[in-house]
């Protein structure tokens, strides 16, 4: 039996040809390569960099700090314990606020409510642009002589008096980033709900469940799946943020992100090690509760 199998394997090799094998070579090699060299080198290289001392110019000038650029952060730096609030807030608003807005948006325009292509193109819009551009054109909306101050009637002051501001920073700049992320959930969800089989949704209805009951009873369980990637989407989008805060502030400390630390101490005269360990930091928190979380999905799925 074994060698009948061994015997069909090697039959299977010889089946293709050297342009098969070629293709399928490089097919698989030249996108790991792009993954070992822009991904997992530097990757490796920086949790290693963490625990040194080096201003990033000669190799020569590295030197050994084992854990002192964490114990740095943790007990001497309060502006990291800031961000790290900063970025919680950013999770807290798009888990309680942004994706669920998305999600439900999501159901309205599969139920196709009057209207629903307009509302698909217009949450659909902010999903192309990065970011970075979403930063400028709201920012630019601030600025005196603005949109904004247009539509309020009204001097609104100087744009750095709205952004400075920590409360006024907070919630526009969540809505700002919710204006894009309720867009992305909404083309997610509405993927993965036309692929529900309808005659769920009929059985349901026969039985005389209300809409919200069809949902959380038929709809959300069928889409799992979907429900899962959301939750990795959701959490990897808070911790990442970066280019939104970084076009409206710069390199500034006015609203302080984990990203932006990290930028601030691997960009300029100023590098260290420790933007490896902020960097290394942010890595321990996106990933951990990620695989976390999977490992006990795909245990109850088992």
């Amino acid at each position: 039996m074994d060698t009948t199998v061994a015997n069909k394997k090697v039959r299977s090799r010889r089946s293709l040809s050297r342009n098969d094998r070629f293709t399928l070579s490089a097919f698989v090699g030249f996108p790991t390569f792009v993954q070992l060299i822009f991904l997992w080198i530097p990757a490796l290289a920086t949790i290693l960099l963490s625990f040194t001392y080096w201003n990033g110019i000669r190799i020569s000038d590295i030197k050994w700090a084992g854990f002192a650029n964490y114990k740095n952060i943790f007990l001497n730096d309060t502006l990291f314990y800031e961000a790290l609030k900063n970025n919680l807030i950013w999770l807290l608003w798009f888990s309680l606020i942004a994706t669920p807005l998305g999600i439900l948006l999501a159901y309205q325009i599969d139920r196709k409510i009057k209207g629903h292509k307009i509302y698909e193109s217009i949450y659909y819009i902010p999903v192309v642009l990065s970011l970075a551009v979403i930063g400028i054109i709201w920012n630019f909306m601030f600025q005196p002589g603005g949109f904004i101050q247009g539509l309020m009637g009204r001097d609104i002051g100087n744009a750095v008096s709205i952004w400075g501001n920590y409360k006024i920073n907070t919630y526009v700049i969540m809505a700002v980033a919710s204006w894009r992320h309720i867009g992305y959930i909404m083309l997610l969800y509405l993927s993965g709900l036309k692929s529900v089989d309808p005659s769920l949704k009929e059985a349901s209805a026969i039985d005389g469940a209300t809409d919200w009951q069809t949902f959380r009873k038929v709809i959300l369980p069928a889409m799992k799946p979907v429900n899962i990637i959301i939750v990795v989407i959701t959490l990897i989008e808070s911790f990442r943020a970066f280019d939104l805060v970084f076009i409206i502030y710069g390199s500034s400390t006015s609203w302080p992100l984990l990203n932006i630390l990290v930028y601030q101490n691997f960009a300029g005269q100023g590098i260290s090690m420790k933007g490896a360990a902020l960097a290394v930091i942010l890595l321990l928190l996106c990933i951990g509760p990620i695989i976390g979380y999977l490992r006990t999905v795909f245990k109850e799925d088992l």
